[in-house]
């Protein structure tokens, strides 16, 4: 999807997804010292949002100015300090993170075609601190096949845990890669659901 489509998802006034962060970003991040944060494909950023209350200095990096909008809104509205968010309008495909600069890099959700994944991954590692940590999370090449909810259905941008180990070690050091049959919970008023999604997720640091 380009610019235009999300811009076109994220128009209602309400999150298209949920202000909530990923249920992966507490666990991961759980007990580490507030640093600073790249939030690659940010969206309306709840992830770079719950990561700036809680004392880190990120910068969200998204190709929608209409979800960059809302999350400068929210942000606002949650009274985060404007010097811990620093919201980037920029086609990943395009963007160049500084090297050496950040203690975590997020990249959850985004599935931009192989090469270009490629690419991100190994400017992710570069932008990180030595002993910063990368974290990896998507849709898992199986979702679609296993009945899993939600994520793109184009087996060919998705990817595996195998997948994410290559593409990010070496230089990095990967500390976890699993595949996570996830619940998913239902919309806001209906009852119990059974569905799930089949994530992939990697978290790597930089050795240093």
């Amino acid at each position: 999807m380009d610019a235009q489509q999300w811009n076109e998802r994220y128009a209602g006034e309400e999150p298209l997804f949920t202000a909530d962060p990923s249920r992966f970003l507490g666990q991961e991040v759980a007990g580490v010292e507030p640093g600073r944060a790249l939030d690659l494909g940010c969206g309306e950023g709840r992830n770079a949002l719950w990561l700036a209350e809680r004392g880190w200095h990120v910068t969200g990096v998204d190709f929608s100015d209409v979800g960059l909008g809302k999350a400068g809104r929210l942000a606002a509205a949650r009274g985060v300090p404007a010097e811990r968010l620093d919201l980037v309008l920029c086609d990943l495909a395009a963007y160049d993170p500084p090297p050496d600069a950040f203690d975590l890099v997020l990249l959850m959700f985004v599935h931009p075609p192989p090469p270009e994944r490629r690419r991100l991954l190994a400017a992710a590692a570069g932008a990180l601190v030595p002993g910063g940590t990368l974290l990896v999370v998507g849709y898992d090449v199986t979702n679609p096949t296993r009945g899993g909810a939600g994520g793109p259905r184009d087996e060919s941008i998705l990817f595996t845990p195998d997948d994410l180990v290559a593409e990010v070690s070496p230089p990095l050091v990967v500390e976890r890669a699993e595949r996570l049959r996830v619940p998913v919970p239902p919309p806001p008023g209906e009852g119990a659901s059974e569905a799930f999604a089949v994530d992939a997720i990697v978290r790597a640091h930089r050795p240093g």
